[in-house]
């Protein structure tokens, strides 16, 4: 997606609009060429950092569940607080060399210097946003997720051949819809509706049995749209195509991308990376991948 969904509806922010969390698939990938580079090395005294021998790293506040815990990225718990320091430790750093600071989504990806190294906050890598400042290569591949009412006869489906006869509402144009059709393949049709709040609204008001939007914005609708509503779980990500990605956040230019990008290639390559997304997005978040 290219918002952040879980947040605005964690704090209430009424302003925010189901509008905002349009599906948009972008390939994956990360950084811009122009950032291509990294230093000769990556060990920590030869990073290019805002402050030597510290990592300074950028979040929103308040900081909520699954991407983070207690509103308190330092304590290493919740999904992006584990990566963030998983990528220090790929550098060298301790966790008393991570230092967090503030940051809002919004202005993240504005134009100009930064006063972090790198910010982690479900920030989606687009081609609009790549104008502006540099991305990581993903830490984490956006999956689709499937709401249903908790007392709906879908609500405790266990696999995917278990929603087969749902009434699906889906957003039209969207990953959500190629999902339905290429994996859950359903009896009937799905229901296309041409904005993704009235998909909401047709769960809402039991028009349909399930709502298929990406993860993130899956827990939006669970934690501020639709009252007694649930996630069932996730679809698992499929092979090939272009898939949208968060990535590490730095400012325009940063030779630092180089080397975030080695760290996170080696937390994907060494499985790292998966047990962090299995404990802080699926077992904890209670999104469990239907197969």
């Amino acid at each position: 997606m290219t918002r952040r969904p879980l947040v605005a509806a964690l704090t209430g922010v009424a302003a925010l609009t189901l509008a905002v969390t349009a599906c948009a698939p972008q390939d994956d990938g990360g950084s811009d060429a122009s950032a291509s580079k990294s230093p000769a090395s990556c060990t920590k005294d030869t990073l290019p950092l805002k402050t030597p021998g510290k990592l300074t790293v950028a979040t929103d506040k308040p900081a909520f569940e699954p991407w983070f815990k207690d509103d308190a990225p330092s304590n290493g718990q919740g999904f992006e607080s584990a990566v963030a320091y998983a990528v220090a430790g790929k550098l060298g750093f301790t966790k008393d060399q991570v230092t967090w600071t503030t940051q809002s989504f919004e202005s993240s990806y504005a134009p100009g210097p930064k006063n972090f190294d790198f910010d982690i906050n479900q920030i989606s890598a687009t081609p609009a946003r790549e104008k502006a400042v540099t991305f990581s290569d993903g830490y984490y591949d956006v999956q689709q997720g499937v709401v249903a009412l908790k007392n709906g006869k879908f609500a405790n489906a266990a696999g995917i051949a278990d929603l087969k006869k749902a009434r699906i509402a889906v957003q039209v144009g969207t990953t959500a819809l190629q999902a339905v059709q290429n994996q859950i393949k359903p009896d009937s049709q799905p229901k296309i509706f041409n904005t993704q709040i009235d998909a909401v609204n047709a769960l809402k008001n039991k028009q349909v049995d399930l709502l298929l939007v990406d993860l993130p914005t899956a827990f939006y609708v669970t934690a501020a749209q639709i009252d007694g509503s649930k996630i069932v779980g996730q679809l698992p990500q499929t092979e090939g195509g272009s898939t949208e990605h968060f990535g590490l956040l730095m400012e325009k230019g940063s030779k630092l991308v180089g080397c975030l990008n080695q760290a996170i290639g080696q937390l994907k390559s060494s499985g790292e990376l998966a047990k962090i997304q299995q404990q802080w997005l699926t077992s904890s978040a209670g999104a469990p991948v239907l197969k």
